[in-house]
């Protein structure tokens, strides 16, 4: 996937989508899919709010049974089982074990009851995704890291786990790939009105520092945090910050959910890239949307809950990576933002002027085919939705298992370690063909940039020159996320700008100046 040049931008689009996040991309996708000349345009990179500072999950939200939110729920379960299906690469199954003992959110037989009514919507009670029981003895033989002191008994239940930054770049090629115009790093700068009718719209594309004006029929806002501009919009929703650190590797193929004893709150230590995902808080935020950052009492309430329910010591000093997002929920006033619905609304004030609020990673493909039957509505344009029947953009061909167990064998061949080759088809898809070509080509390639995280060269350069990367922070965060799995060094930030100023062709001073701020926002020293 390349930038488009200035002669591949037109005049006139029946859609601009503005947000480039998991509901813009699917949003461009579905309506470049139905034939609508669409327009997808992003103030920073890809994916570069929440849509990458999620916990990593395709998962229908068990707690989300406690509010009565049945029909969420379901439908983000159904989500969950068709991208199991679907796009095995990108979505995997992820068990959970949920430990019950005298602080847990749940006693046994309320957690039993959940669980089946889980199963039940996900219409998997007669298969091997079903919950499982297990008497404390068993419970803490399969997971030796919990503190079992005051174990009773615990589950285990089936949900999902992708990569949410590839995730949303993988759309963005498809809608791409089907027609649509794609632009990071460009702004929408003024909404062009008549009779309060959208007829276009100004946009500036920040890297060439221009202006460009464009006539488009319709606008779909999918801006998440940012979505709350006027006194009107900001009537919509509240925000609240989540946060998750990084930290050494503790767990394998299976996840914890766990209740966190001061305040009884979930959350989830989840084996990512071979190291530990710790997450999330949930606090109401009216701070700065555009600099969210993680604040020590976030990093001592996450450390706190974690030391008490494992058998782990970890301090700050095990941290590797941590990073922050903001979810846009409903207005309520309920106290605990955990408490307030997470389903998705769509609201509009002006014809032609559409606002995607809140909504969920895993329910977004649906919700986004909502914002599009409401644009072709109102186009008068009323061809169905074909993202449900579509094949995923980076889907190999042929078999899967057979795909996967013939680029596997070819990686093995050409030095890659078998960690560093799960993750590259989980990352890649059919392209991961091309990133085994450049090993082949250049057999070094094929080692890890670090050694403790599993992810190689070849993938990186491969990243770096095929995925829009305009900063080292969209190399080094999104595209290939070393800044969160990796405690990383001056050395090291300096060593891979390097490599992007080659690839880039910056000067000595926007290099520098790349590092900085790279350096500033993401090295934990």
């Amino acid at each position: 996937m390349k930038r488009p040049s200035a002669s591949d931008i037109d005049q006139h689009y029946d859609l601009l989508v503005c947000g480039g996040g998991i509901y813009g991309a699917w949003t461009a996708y579905d309506a470049a899919l139905r034939g609508l000349k669409v327009i997808l345009v992003e103030q920073n990179d890809w994916g570069s709010g929440t849509s990458s500072a999620s916990s990593k999950l395709v998962h229908g939200g068990l707690r989300y049974l406690e509010t009565l939110d049945f029909n969420m729920v379901k439908k983000s379960l159904i989500e969950r089982q068709h991208l199991i299906h679907s796009a095995p690469y990108r979505v995997w199954p992820l068990r959970f074990g949920v430990p019950v003992n005298q602080h847990s959110r749940f006693g046994a037989l309320r957690l039993k009851t959940g669980l089946m009514i889980y199963d039940f919507l996900a219409g998997t009670m007669h298969s091997q995704q079903v919950h499982r029981y297990f008497n404390s003895k068993a419970f803490s033989e399969h997971f030796p890291c919990l503190d079992d002191t005051q174990l009773k008994c615990g589950y285990t239940y089936l949900d999902a786990q992708t990569d949410d930054a590839r995730l949303v770049l993988e759309i963005i090629d498809g809608a791409q790939t089907a027609g649509a115009t794609c632009l990071n790093y460009c702004q929408l700068q003024e909404v062009i009105q008549e009779s309060n009718v959208i007829t276009g719209a100004v946009l500036h594309k920040k890297m060439e520092d221009k202006t460009l004006t464009i006539k488009t029929s319709t606008i779909a806002k999918t801006t998440g945090q940012w979505i709350a501009n006027s006194a009107k919009e900001k009537q919509w929703g509240r925000l609240s910050k989540g946060v998750h650190l990084v930290l050494p590797k503790i767990l394998e193929k299976e996840a914890l959910l766990l209740t966190a004893k001061s305040d009884g709150r979930i959350f989830f230590v989840i084996p990512w890239y071979g190291m530990t995902l710790l997450g999330t808080t949930d606090t109401y935020y009216s701070g700065d949307i555009n600099d969210v950052t993680v604040d020590k009492q976030d990093i001592d309430y996450l450390l706190s809950e974690v030391n008490f329910a494992l058998k782990t010591k970890w301090t700050e000093n095990d941290i590797q990576g941590q990073f922050a997002g903001l979810r846009v929920l409903q207005c309520s006033t309920q106290r605990s933002p955990s408490s307030v619905s997470r389903d998705w609304q769509l609201k509009s004030l002006n014809q032609g002027l559409l606002y995607s609020i809140g909504g969920k990673l895993t329910s977004s493909r649906e919700d986004a085919a909502h914002i599009v039957d409401a644009v072709c509505h109102y186009l008068g344009n009323h061809i169905d939705g074909k993202t449900l029947t579509t094949p995923m953009p980076w889907l190999p061909e042929q078999n899967f298992k057979e795909w996967q167990q013939q680029t596997t064998k070819k990686a093995q061949e050409l030095g890659v370690d078998n960690e560093s080759i799960l993750w590259l088809l989980r990352r890649h898809g059919k392209h991961v063909a091309e990133i085994l070509l450049s090993i082949d080509h250049d057999p070094p390639l094929a080692q890890r940039i670090t050694p403790h995280v599993p992810l190689i060269v070849a993938d990186l350069l491969f990243c770096l020159k095929n995925e829009m990367v305009i900063h080292l922070e969209d190399l080094l965060r999104r595209r290939v996320p070393l800044l969160i799995l990796h405690r990383m060094t001056d050395v090291e930030l300096n060593h891979l700008a390097q490599l992007c100023s080659k690839e880039l062709q910056w000067d000595q001073a926007t290099m520098a100046q790349e590092i900085e701020s790279c350096a500033s926002k993401w090295l934990l020293h």
